[in-house]
């Protein structure tokens, strides 16, 4: 028999025994949002908001409803710019961490 573990619990008990892990998946999330594939970036964003703040204390965060955040986050979702940073602004707070961009040479 084959065992098997739930992805979204995996990723919280990553998330929360390693802060670098969270953080790399913050910036997965950025980059990915730079790219051109916000798609991919807003399954990582609610994948690490599950994860650390839970939708409840980033609603309270941002002055959104949860509801409206889980619908912003979700696979057809389309956030506003507006929306987007006050959720990377409550995911850098509550990882103690700041964002750069770098470029990189073609």
């Amino acid at each position: 028999m084959t065992l098997t573990r739930d992805y979204k619990q995996t990723i919280l008990e990553r998330a929360e025994r390693d802060p670098a892990f969270a953080q790399a998946l913050l910036d997965e999330a950025a980059t990915h949002f730079l790219n051109g594939e916000p798609d991919t970036a807003r399954i990582i964003l609610r994948d690490l908001v599950n994860a650390t703040l839970g939708f409840e204390i980033l609603a309270l965060k941002t002055q959104k409803s949860s509801k409206s955040l889980h619908r912003m986050l979700s696979d057809k979702g389309n956030p506003t710019m507006d929306n987007l940073a006050c959720i990377f602004a409550a995911l850098k707070e509550k990882l103690n961490v700041s964002l750069q961009v770098v470029v990189l040479p073609n």
